[in-house]
């Protein structure tokens, strides 16, 4: 899978320093909110870009085309065919993995799960706090090890991005902090809105058209309003003469 240009402006976004290093307020992962913006379509655009280069050799989203989501987030078709469509597949493809299931079997013990109504599923907050809470594990298969979800099979892909963090446990097992461990290519913050990118297009993936979906329903609403006063002054006329 070819890797675009990852780390240039489009990751200037600022992100909350809940994730700040040297642990602190990270005690309280389970509080973090992932915060994304379903109407930031330049967030959406990132989004789609990290899915296509970080998570589709895996995982899919068997229910969206490429072009859907080329329509839906303004990129052209010969952008999406240059950057986001994979070798051999076509722009009116469903977004699925080239990943034999075989293969992924012999790789992880587990076929990696179809991720289009991921956030449906488990919320947005869940695959935020999912995808920062990676740290190093040397009893693990894969080297590393999760918080949200405890013996994942699911390795530290976003490892040269995010680096490698240290977590530390008190004495009856409770998480206390993460610690600086191996560095990444990103910042806290720089990773934080790569995250939440990813997290926006994937709730997009869920429903896409809920982008509009909002839009449509206040045109409904000034409809059945309009229509409200017009049968209003109809039976006020076709009533007039009644006493």
């Amino acid at each position: 899978m070819r890797k675009l240009a990852i780390i240039a402006t489009v990751l200037a976004l600022a992100a909350p320093a809940a994730f700040a290093s040297g642990g602190e307020a990270t005690a309280s992962w389970q509080q973090w909110h992932a915060g994304n913006a379903l109407g930031d379509r330049a967030s959406l655009q990132r989004g789609a870009r990290n899915f296509m280069n970080w998570c589709a050799g895996c995982h899919s989203l068997k229910y969206v085309r490429y072009q859907r989501i080329g329509t839906d987030l303004g990129i052209a078709d010969d952008v999406m065919k240059a950057n986001l469509v994979p070798p051999g597949a076509k722009i009116t493809d469903y977004v699925v993995s080239a990943m034999p299931a075989s293969l992924a079997n012999a790789s992880f013990g587990i076929v990696p799960p179809d991720l289009s109504l991921i956030t449906r599923s488990k919320g947005t907050d869940y695959v935020y706090r999912f995808l920062k809470t990676f740290y190093a594990d040397a009893a693990a298969a894969t080297g590393t090890n999760n918080l949200a979800l405890p013996g994942t099979a699911m390795p530290h892909v976003l490892s040269d991005l995010q680096g490698v963090q240290q977590a530390v446990f008190a004495q009856d097992g409770q998480f206390e902090k993460f610690e600086d461990g191996v560095p990444g290519q990103l910042t806290a913050a720089q990773y934080d809105a790569f995250v939440r990118d990813t997290v926006n297009f994937l709730e997009y993936a869920g429903e896409p058209a809920k982008l509009s979906r909002a839009t449509i329903g206040i045109w409904v609403v000034l409809y059945l309003l309009l229509f409200t006063v017009i049968a209003w002054l109809l039976k006020q006329e076709y009533w007039k003469d009644v006493h």
